[in-house]
């Protein structure tokens, strides 16, 4: 039993959209990520999504709506629900969701991280 540090983590992410494992638990997994600019339309099938502002700020856009997530505020995204994260400067994030999830679900393309590393 460590404790984690989530800004000395964030400083060994060096590039966008590629999240970083920094715990597990119960078969989830909690994930670390930076990012700027819009990610790919997509939609979990299985899985809910959680994610946490550490720094910064995001737009989670939906096909009806957009809400925007600021730090310190979290937002859970139910499986089925198609979204699109945009931010439109860096934003760091903590995502929680079972290790099973792709982080483009239904979709594959140059976003998709099939292995990710703990950090």
């Amino acid at each position: 039993m460590e404790k984690v540090n989530l800004k000395e983590k964030f400083t060994l992410i060096n590039e966008y959209w590629s999240p970083k494992v920094a715990g597990e638990l119960n078969g989830q997994q909690v994930k670390l990520v930076k990012f700027r600019g819009p990610f790919t339309w997509h939609h979990h099938d299985n899985e809910d999504e959680l994610f946490y502002v550490v720094k910064g700020s995001f737009d989670m856009e939906f096909r009806n709506k957009t809400v925007t997530i600021n730090e310190g505020e979290m937002i859970i995204v139910p499986r089925g629900v198609e979204h699109r994260p945009n931010a439109k400067e860096e934003v760091e994030v903590m995502l929680f969701e079972p290790a099973t999830t792709l982080n483009t679900g239904n979709t594959e393309n140059e976003f998709t991280k099939k292995n990710l590393e703990s950090i």
